[in-house]
């Protein structure tokens, strides 16, 4: 199989972003690279902290509304869209939800052969990126550690507590022919 998409998941400051570079260094086609920060970033300022759109609490925990979830399926559809018009497409994404996140993108993704990818990190060591970044919610890279994965199957699984992006991608990359 030669994915189409590479669907990355995994919680907040668990390296996602690295791989994706890395990814978009060592693959020998051009790949595109899209993430739930960008669609976030791109909605209005509003959404961003109502009960329809999302949520960050003070402890880092996230909910999301009926709005961002309108929103979300639309971005998804048009993430696959590109794809089925022959772009090939790198996702990092952070299933808040678990296995029904999953659900949500294969009806997005339908017949395209997608790599779904899990990127685990220990707790403790995303916990420290995310004071290293500054720019998350304390508490945020300790609850999506785990539930992120809760019934997600996986083609591949990487592990950046003392695995660097680069070493992370090569493993994907393999997987990609």
């Amino acid at each position: 199989m030669t994915p189409q998409i590479i669907i990355l998941n995994g919680g907040s400051s668990a390296g996602k972003s690295g791989i994706v570079r890395c990814l978009q260094a060592v693959l020998p086609d051009p790949w595109l690279a899209f993430g739930v920060d960008s669609l976030i970033d791109a909605m209005p300022l509003r959404m961003q902290s109502s009960d329809d759109g999302i949520d960050f609490d003070a402890d880092g925990g996230v909910s999301v509304g009926a709005d961002f979830r309108a929103l979300e399926g639309a971005w998804a559809q048009g993430v696959a869209a590109m794809a089925r018009a022959g772009a090939r497409v790198i996702v990092d994404d952070v299933f808040l939800s678990g296995a029904a996140a999953q659900d949500r993108w294969r009806t997005f993704v339908g017949d395209l052969d997608v790599l779904w990818v899990g990127v685990r990190c220990d707790s403790a060591v995303a916990e420290g990126r995310e004071v290293a970044r500054g720019d998350r919610i304390a508490g945020m890279a300790a609850k999506q550690a785990d539930t992120v994965h809760r019934g997600v199957t996986y083609d591949v699984e990487v592990d950046t507590t003392r695995t660097e992006s680069l070493e992370c991608a090569r493993v994907i990359a393999s997987h990609v022919v």
